[in-house]
C-alpha cells in the first residue's frame, strides 16, 4: 500500500488553496507562504499517508481525495476509525502536540490533495487566528464523529453503514462516481467482503447505486439517505459549513 506521492506539474495557486475548507482560512502573507512552500499531489488508491509511530513530515489537505485512518490489530486485520476529506487535514496528531501518528493512514479514494511541510503547518496554526479557529472547529467535529462511528459500527447493520459511508464520501469528492472496490470498502467497514457485497447488491437492486470494475456510482441520493442510519445526518451536521 505504500509508495511516494506524485507531485503535479504547475504551481500551487491561491485558488487551489481555497478548495480545502481549512486552507480557506489563510489570507495575505500566510496564504502566499502556503502556496510557495506547499505542493499539489495526486494520491493513488491505498497510497500510504502515515505509518503508525513514524515521524510526520507533511500535512495533507484533501481537495477531492478521501483519506482513511485505520487501526491495525495484531492479526493484521484493519478497521477504519476515521475519514478525512476536503473539510479537513491529515495532521491531527500535530494539532494535539504529537509528531507521530498512533494509527496508519491511507488514501481511500484517489484524487488531489495539498501537502504542506509539517513545520509550516505548525507555524501557521500558531500564528493565524482564523486558520486555528477552523482547525479547532474541525478537530471537535472529528472527535465527535469518532464516538458516533463507534456506536454505528456496534449497533447498525452493514447495509445502513455502507449507505452512510457512501454518502459521506459522496459529499467529499463532489462526484457521483467513486473509485472503490468491495474489498477495500469491507476493510474500511470492518466486515467481510461478502457482507459488503450483499449490502451493495441490495442498494443496487433498489437502484440507489450501481457498481462494477472498481467503481461505485451514486444513482439516487435521496434513496441512499433513506437507507442510511441516522449517523449520516449526525456526522454531516458535525462538520457544518466545512462540508458545504
Amino acid at each position: 500500500m505504500s509508495g511516494k506521492v506524485s507531485r503535479l506539474p504547475g504551481p500551487l495557486t491561491l485558488d487551489l488553496l481555497k478548495q480545502n475548507a481549512l486552507l480557506r482560512g489563510l489570507t495575505g502573507p500566510e496564504a502566499t507562504a502556503a502556496a510557495n512552500s506547499g505542493k499539489i499531489v495526486n494520491l493513488r488508491p491505498r497510497q500510504e499517508i502515515y505509518d503508525a509511530n513514524a515521524e510526520i513530515h507533511e500535512a495533507f489537505f484533501p481537495i477531492d481525495a478521501v483519506l482513511s485512518v485505520v487501526a491495525r490489530l495484531r492479526n493484521g486485520q484493519m478497521i477504519e476509525v476515521g475519514t478525512i476529506g476536503r473539510e479537513g487535514v491529515s495532521a491531527i496528531p500535530l494539532l494535539l502536540g504529537s509528531t507521530t501518528s498512533a494509527n496508519e493512514s491511507y488514501c481511500q479514494v484517489p484524487g488531489l490533495a495539498i501537502s504542506l511541510p509539517a513545520a509550516l503547518f505548525t507555524h501557521l496554526q500558531e500564528t493565524n487566528l482564523e486558520f486555528r479557529r477552523l482547525l479547532d472547529q474541525y478537530l471537535q467535529a472529528y472527535i465527535n464523529l469518532l464516538g458516533q462511528l463507534a456506536a454505528c459500527n456496534r449497533l447498525h447493520s452493514v447495509y445502513e453503514r455502507c449507505a452512510r459511508w457512501l454518502l459521506l464520501t459522496h459529499d467529499r469528492v463532489k462526484s457521483d462516481v467513486l473509485l472503490l472496490t468491495h474489498e477495500f470498502l469491507g476493510m474500511m467497514l470492518g466486515t467481510q467482503r461478502s457482507g459488503v457485497t450483499i449490502a451493495a447488491s441490495a442498494l443496487k437492486a433498489a437502484r440507489f447505486i450501481d457498481y462494477g470494475q472498481g467503481r461505485i456510482t451514486i444513482l439516487d441520493r435521496p434513496g441512499l439517505e433513506a437507507a442510511s442510519c441516522e449517523c449520516y445526518e449526525v456526522a454531516r451536521g458535525q462538520f457544518g459549513d466545512l462540508l458545504r
